[in-house]
Parts: C-alpha cells; structure tokens; sequence
C-alpha cells in the first residue's frame, strides 16, 4: 500500500520553489571560492572537521539510498519514504557543513601527481557538474512522491538514484583524496 500523499500537488509554486532555492544553492556554493573567513577568524577547532562530517554524511547517504532501492522492491513503501527523506535532511545539513567548512578551511590544491592527479581532476570535475544538476532532480523526485504521484516519482527516481549515488559516493572518494593535503 503506497503512502497517503503528504502535499497537495501545486506544481507552478514548487517548480518556482525549486528553482530558486536550486538557483540560490548553485550561487552560494559557486561564490564559496572567492569567500575565506578564515583570514583573521580564528576558531577554536580544526575547520576540517566539516569535512570529515561531510564525508560521512556522505557515506550515510550513500547507505539509505540503497536500502531505500531495497525496501522499495519489497514493497515496504512507508520505510521507503522514511529513508529517503533522512537522506534529503542528512543532504541539507551536508550542504550546511559544506558551506561552513569552505568559509572556515578555504579551499585546499590537490598535491598529487601524474595519474593520480589526472584521476582526480576527472573524478572532482565530474562530482562538482552531477552536483550541481541534482539538486532540483531530487526536489522534483521527492515532490511527486509527497504529492502522491507514484509512477512520476517511479519514472524520475531511475535517473535520481543513480546520480545522487554517484555524487554521494565520488563526495568521499574526493575527500579520501583531498584530506592528506589539508593544512
């Protein structure tokens, strides 16, 4: 039995919801580069504690998507639902720490060399464009479920899940990667 709806569908409002919220994101998080505090902030803390949260918000992440793909297949719609929305809180709370730690730590160059590096680059260029994009996939995939509209939610979440999979996943390959050259 699939869940009863939790939203009625208004779709003119959300699609200008998500995009502005999406818009503001990308441009808060694009800006970040050009914003250090660190300079004269001083915290009492390593500031790349928030990446190693992040890291394992990630990983968390990572984790329910796929138990919500199992739990899908069995049926068991509301644990589904339950998942799925604690990966979309866990995201909002990366998103916050993100921020936080590129404010506090700046921005940190990858030392290695040769393969690595060219591994690297391709792996974090092709992290940063699917982060980007899935954002307003993922509010729309949840948006069509929370409205009741199960088999839009079905035909979008084909292609959420495995590029916020990918996203979730390659965030920690990069900070698997970046973390040795933090200072």
């Amino acid at each position: 039995m699939f869940p009863k709806p939790l939203l009625e569908k208004n779709d003119t409002t959300v699609k200008w919801i998500i995009g502005v919220v999406s818009a503001v994101v990308f441009c808060v998080v694009a800006a970040l580069p050009k914003i250090h505090l660190g300079t004269g902030v001083t915290v009492p803390f390593n500031p790349h504690i928030f990446a190693t949260f992040n890291a394992v918000i990630n990983s968390t992440v990572s984790v329910l998507l796929v138990l919500a793909v199992v739990l899908v297949k069995q049926k068991k719609y509301e644990a589904h639902k339950n998942v799925m929305l604690a990966a979309i809180v866990l995201s909002g709370l990366f998103l916050v720490s993100y921020i936080a730690h590129h404010l506090f730590a700046g921005e940190t160059k990858f030392g290695g060399e040769g393969t690595i590096r060219t591994f690297y680059l391709v792996l974090l260029t092709t992290h940063i464009i699917l982060a980007a994009i899935i954002l307003p996939v993922i509010l729309f995939t949840a948006y069509r479920s929370l409205t009741g509209e199960y088999a839009m939610h079905k035909k979008i979440a084909r292609y959420t899940f495995p590029l916020w999979l990918y996203v979730s996943v390659t965030g920690v390959i990069v900070y698997l990667m970046i973390s040795p050259y933090y200072s």
